[in-house]
């Protein structure tokens, strides 16, 4: 068990995380009733702040509160426990992005910031709804440096050692969050704070959405590789196998710092103002986080094999019915990988030129969002939560929330599987999305959009019905763990946190210097941006005043 000190710090993020958690996926329920008209909103709430609401507290804070609750704690475990300055700067980093919550959320309740959680210009919030979303970047900086701080004394203390695997994949994880946050943070306080503030008349809309993309993609990664994490060393420990190699694992993370982050413009190929040559360029850069995330899947399967060989297993899938099914930890964390294949396939076809004219701005993109994001990321977050809180709190998980977690996984998978399908197939229809009902006067291409099984807006409200009831049996799940579940006073009761052995005696040192990858990432950063973004400062046109049309 790792420090009392550290636990207060690693909860105070989770709890954070799960009021965002409840929030948001209550937003989401509302959402798919408006969208078949079945729900009218009081006079003071419209569609698009409960949509923003949605995309910020889940898309954001959720995940990057529970990201740094893992990170404490993993971090804690494999490299001891943490010094008092390093203490003092994460609750800092805490305190700070904790404020920049409030102040967003607040501004977007009361109907000042309704820009949804990419904040695309010309679309004009209130001032200090930027001002909330910065303090969120600056709390996360200051608390990645303190990680970066407690993994700086370990290196100090162990010359010539390579850290262990958990600590050297969230070091990745931050190198990578630190470097593309730079472009939002680039336009939310050089273009969006000065221009809501009226120091500055017009926006560069151009400038603006491209620097939040070089920010925007890379924001998936971060939601990704602390799941890819657990895949890589929580999953291992589970099947009773030590990590299959340590080195693919180390360069598969290694590669994520170089193509996550050149790659923004494949979410801007529909934009005219930038050249074919620079969208294509990064759409070949997309392409090569395949790479690893490819090497990861290999990886996976020979957990599972070896493991099933190891007890017993014969044939060619004899493995599969020797992994440890009934192991909630698991489960829920198998099932999460199993969905990101068609998620992993879907993300090929929006980045492609001639497939994303098709699906651009229909519900296929948010349907490639939550099979990607809201199911391999947040299934394994829940399959984590599971086990972590027990881990932190000392208490039991009794053998009904065991119960309760299968069905809580269960009814995520089935809701979701309704829900992103169904938005997958409309916006093959053409069913747009960022909006509310509209049957368009009736016309017969509309129309089909509530009609069917799998083409259907109300199977779409049916699939988030379910996850909504998921959602709640998780909140349960985590309030016991929290504050009401027995105490694990028998050792035999007590929660570990399963961290496979990895075996580093093969595993060359360069992997881990850190200048190599962070200087190739920044020359393909210049190779990829710095023509097309100094084009759009040097030929900038007048720029566009703010609208607010809520």
């Amino acid at each position: 068990m790792i420090a009392q000190q550290d636990r207060k710090l690693a909860l105070s993020y989770i709890s954070v995380a799960y009021i965002a958690f409840l929030i948001g996926t209550l937003m989401g329920l509302l959402q798919v009733f408006i969208r078949n008209d079945k729900l009218d909103l009081p006079a003071w709430l419209d569609y698009y702040q409960i949509l923003t609401a949605h995309g910020v507290l889940l898309a954001l804070i959720y995940t990057t509160f529970f990201i740094f609750a893992f990170f404490i704690t993993g971090m804690s475990k494999s490299l001891g426990t943490f010094g008092p300055k390093v203490r003092l700067w994460s609750w800092v980093g805490f305190w700070v992005t904790l404020l920049g919550t409030v102040m967003a959320t607040v501004l977007i309740v009361i109907g000042e910031a309704s820009v949804l959680y990419t904040f695309y210009a010309p679309l004009k919030a209130n001032g200090w709804y930027y001002v909330g979303l910065a303090l969120v970047i600056i709390g996360t900086w200051i608390a990645s440096f303190a990680l970066i701080g407690h993994y700086r004394v370990w290196r100090k203390n162990n010359k010539g050692q390579l850290s262990p695997l958990f600590a050297f994949m969230t070091i990745t994880t931050i190198i990578m969050w630190l470097i593309a946050c730079l472009g939002v943070v680039a336009t939310v306080l050089f273009q969006y704070i000065p221009w809501a503030f009226g120091w500055t008349d017009t926006i560069n809309v151009e400038l603006s959405r491209s620097l939040f993309w070089f920010f925007g993609h890379p924001l998936v990664y971060f939601w990704l590789l602390p799941a890819y994490i657990a895949w890589y060393v929580i999953v291992p420990k589970i099947l009773n196998v030590p990590v299959f190699s340590d080195s693919l694992a180390r360069l598969a993370f290694v590669l994520f710092i170089l193509f996550s982050i050149p790659v923004g413009f494949h979410h801007q190929l529909t934009e005219p103002g930038i050249t074919n040559f620079w969208k294509f360029l990064q759409v070949v850069l997309t392409f090569m986080v395949i790479i690893p995330s490819l090497m990861t899947a290999f990886t996976m399967f020979a957990n599972f094999e070896i493991s099933g060989r190891k007890k017993g297993a014969t044939g060619l899938f004899g493995w599969f019915k020797k992994l440890p099914w009934k192991d909630i930890r698991f489960t829920s964390i198998f099932i999460a990988m199993a969905f990101f294949i068609p998620g992993g396939a879907g993300g090929i076809i929006n980045a492609s030129f001639q497939l994303n004219e098709v699906v651009h701005n229909t519900l296929w993109v948010v349907g490639h969002f939550h099979i990607t994001v809201g199911t391999p990321v947040a299934m394994t977050f829940m399959g984590l939560t599971f086990w972590l809180i027990p881990y932190l709190t000392g208490r039991k998980f009794t053998k009904s929330m065991k119960v309760l977690a299968f069905v809580q996984i269960i009814t995520w998978s089935i809701g979701m599987l309704l829900m992103s399908t169904a938005q997958h197939v409309l916006g093959l229809l053409g069913a747009p999305r960022r909006t509310a009902y509209s049957g368009y006067n009736g016309h017969p291409s509309a129309m089909e959009w509530f009609d069917g099984i799998l083409s259907s807006h109300v199977t779409m409200a049916v699939g988030g019905s379910i996850l909504f009831v998921s959602a709640m049996i998780l909140i349960y799940i985590v309030v016991m763990s929290m504050f009401l579940s027995p105490k694990a006073l028998k050792v035999e009761d007590q929660v570990e946190f399963p961290m496979a052995e990895s075996d580093k005696s093969h595993t060359p040192k360069w992997l881990e210097n850190w200048w190599i990858w962070i200087g190739i990432a920044f020359v393909l950063i210049i190779i990829a941006y710095a023509i097309p973004l100094s084009s759009m400062i040097m030929h900038a046109p007048p720029g566009s005043e703010g609208f607010k049309t809520w």
